[in-house]
């Protein structure tokens, strides 16, 4: 990756790719997931334990191949009695349905269970040497693989099911006399084929498999990502004007009859709820979106914001950690942050919440109904009632009670000719240079 960042750290779809690996664990369950990490990694290990608690890592070190690897979670694995599947951090797309089908196929038939797809290009993959019968003969590298082995398109994704007992006894049998001088995971399949226990296949989706070892396959691996989610949206009900130029994160959720215009980017912890409008080249992250609102162009929601139903969030409007009440609007030049807005408030362009002293932040709520003026400047802590107005150009400091105006401006002065006079003045001064 060429990076100071771990490989498995870098994001697909806003989430880590070991953490793709971990949720797909949880959606099936797992009663104990172990993370393999390595000794020049402590970024991973210290990942790791935010997300599942401490103890859940081990480290591999040194690092002798696929085998040793997973023989270093047999001590965290010690009185475990169940089946266990290996996933891979790098390899983020591993569906929860893919695994429930691996369990499902080794509770039916015993034994060893490997996950293969059909590669269309099977160059470096592993090959599934399947016997007629359709059981799993033997798992090859493409380094060791004869020519005729390396015609085979079944290839091997790496993840493999087996029962625990089964698993590290087979493991501790692995040699590394082959190419690289490792030991193979895939040898425990002909391990247990020789021992008598039966080896199956499971064939899933070449995208199953996606690895990523380069910025160029992280690039690829998103884009697969994107094209998935766009397809789910728009096959449960989204529009999608344009959908190459709409971006969504892992956890994006948006209901049916929601309409997107071009080029609008999802970040985490969206919500969108039906018949909402986010039109084109609006930001969007950790904000909900209610029933029927209105968002953009060119809008920025960040977290916190909660639109309710109608709102309307206009042009290079930003809303931060605000809340809008039904039918509230911003419609054009704003910044709402740390507010709350009551229903059917208006906000006048230029409206600005001062929320921020350099050292604290403070909270502005504006009642239902209100009217605040334009370029008005709201300094928090500050309350603007129901039904309140703040005169257009107003700096409000203090309260404005319901139903009340409040004006914070210089009186107008006018000065009688002043501009000709200047102008003359300027003129002649010029002239006589």
């Amino acid at each position: 990756m060429k990076s100071a960042l771990p490989k498995v750290l870098h994001q697909v779809g806003g989430r880590a790719m070991l953490d793709w690996a971990i949720a797909a664990a949880a959606r099936t369950g797992a009663q104990r997931t172990i993370v393999v990490t390595g000794a020049h990694s402590p970024q991973v290990g210290e990942h790791v334990a935010k997300v599942l608690g401490p103890g859940a890592s081990v480290i591999q070190d040194p690092p002798l191949g696929t085998a040793h690897a997973v023989r270093a979670a047999e001590a965290a694995m010690a009185g475990f009695d169940g089946d266990v599947i290996i996933l891979y951090g790098d390899a983020p797309f591993v569906p929860p349905e893919r695994i429930e089908e691996m369990f499902a196929l080794r509770a039916a038939r015993g034994g060893l269970v490997a996950l293969a797809f059909e590669a269309r290009d099977p160059t470096g993959y592993g090959r599934m040497v399947v016997e007629a019968d359709g059981t799993l003969s033997r798992i090859v590298e493409h380094k060791d693989a004869s020519e005729a082995e390396r015609a085979i398109r079944t290839s091997n994704s790496g993840v493999l099911c087996a029962d625990a007992r089964m698993l590290f006894e087979f493991l501790a049998k692995v040699k590394n006399d082959n190419a690289k001088g490792e030991y193979y995971l895939t040898d425990i399949v002909a391990l247990g084929r020789a021992a008598g226990a039966p080896t199956h296949v499971l064939i899933g989706e070449e995208s199953d498999a996606l690895g990523v070892n380069s910025r160029v396959e992280l690039a690829a691996a998103e884009a697969a990502f994107q094209k998935r989610m766009r397809i789910a949206a728009m096959e449960a009900g989204v529009t999608l004007i344009d959908p190459e130029t709409v971006f969504f994160s892992y956890d994006t959720a948006i209901e049916p009859d929601v309409v997107i215009e071009p080029n609008v980017y999802f970040g985490k912890g969206v919500k969108v709820a039906r018949g909402a409008r986010i039109k084109a080249f609006c930001h969007i992250e950790g904000a909900e979106i209610g029933e029927g609102a209105n968002v953009g162009p060119f809008a920025r929601l960040r977290p916190g914001a909660k639109l309710g139903k109608s709102v309307k969030i206009g042009n290079f409007v930003e809303v931060k950690n605000a809340t809008f009440g039904e039918k509230a609007q911003a419609s054009h030049l704003a910044y709402i942050g740390d507010a709350d807005v009551g229903a059917r408030a208006n906000l006048g362009a230029g409206t600005i919440t001062c929320n921020y002293d350099g050292f604290d932040k403070y909270r502005t709520t504006i009642g239902e109904d209100a009217f605040i003026g334009s370029d008005t400047a709201l300094v928090a802590p500050v309350k603007v009632g129901d039904r309140a107005y703040t005169g257009t150009g107003s700096v409000i400091t203090k309260d404005v009670p319901d139903g009340a105006l409040g004006v914070a401006r210089g009186r107008q002065t006018n000065l009688e000719g002043w501009a000709d006079n200047n102008r003359a003045k300027k003129q002649k001064a010029k002239e006589t240079k």
